[in-house]
């Protein structure tokens, strides 16, 4: 397994597949390069790009350096980008969409950008807002308690999966994996600041950006992809048809390879 170390010096594992101009993936909430969308989207990408996925930090085969900042995550991708050839196209998924953002907005190296479904916040919603300051809230007091179990159910329950499919998985052998990662949600919610779209880091960011939402997922999620391409000077904003925010890979990766090879022969 190829690991890249990032400036603080944590170890950050990496797999790269497929030939042509360098791709980068990006995780959200819980998910690693063992276990999310990102294998199948890679493989679906590696017939036209060298595609690298890798695992964010305190996930997977990567190392975690406390303490936590944002920075840190920053410096990670960073660094999967120089050992991609110091320049790439960057693609991510929910968090893993804010996390790009920020990386975009904090130097070159990216030369498109690609966010499917931030999960901002659209504008000003005091209910929303005020759920989300809860969420954040309760999160840190399981996670700084040890409730790692409960930690990953609280977030499971804030993006609507039903307490009867909590239990379910709760009995299931590979609840321990998640569990194991639960921390890493607590650098999922300092990467999404306090919900709002970041306006100052978007308008920092000058090269071609495209931002995807599903028209079968929550309107609010349609709502703060929408509100995130328009506060970024150079993106443009698509729906895919029949999508969800468990995005097929087979869906997106057509919208991406479009994209990416947009005025390339």
């Amino acid at each position: 397994m190829p690991v890249v170390t990032s400036a603080d010096g944590t170890a950050i594992g990496y797999e790269r597949t497929g030939d042509g101009p360098a791709v980068v993936l990006v995780d959200g909430a819980l998910c690693s390069r063992a276990g999310g969308p990102m294998r199948p989207l890679a493989a679906a990408l590696a017939t036209r790009f060298t595609v690298h996925t890798y695992d964010r930090r305190g996930r997977g085969e990567s190392g975690d350096t406390p303490p936590y900042a944002v920075l840190r995550e920053v410096e990670d991708l960073q660094a999967v980008i120089a050992a991609a050839g110091g320049q790439a196209y960057l693609c991510g998924i929910s968090s893993g969409a804010a996390l790009a953002l920020a990386t975009a907005a904090a130097g070159p190296g990216i030369t498109r950008l690609a966010l499917y479904e931030p999960p901002f916040l659209a504008e000003a919603d005091g209910e929303n807002a005020s759920r989300l300051k809860e969420y954040a809230q309760h999160l840190h007091e399981l996670l700084a308690a040890g409730r790692n179990g409960d930690a990953v159910a609280l977030f499971m329950t804030h993006v609507g999966v039903p307490p009867q499919v909590i239990a379910g998985m709760r009995a299931q052998p590979h609840w321990a994996a998640f569990e194991a990662i639960a921390p890493t949600l607590g650098y999922d919610d300092a990467v999404l600041g306090d919900g709002h779209v970041p306006r100052d880091l978007a308008a920092r960011i000058t090269v071609p950006t495209l931002v995807l939402a599903g028209d079968a997922s929550p309107q609010l999620l349609q709502r703060a992809a929408e509100a995130t391409a328009g506060a970024l000077p150079t993106a443009a904003y698509r729906t895919l048809d029949g999508q969800t925010h468990d995005v097929s890979p087979d869906a997106l990766a057509p919208a991406l390879t479009a994209f990416f090879t947009a005025d390339r022969p």
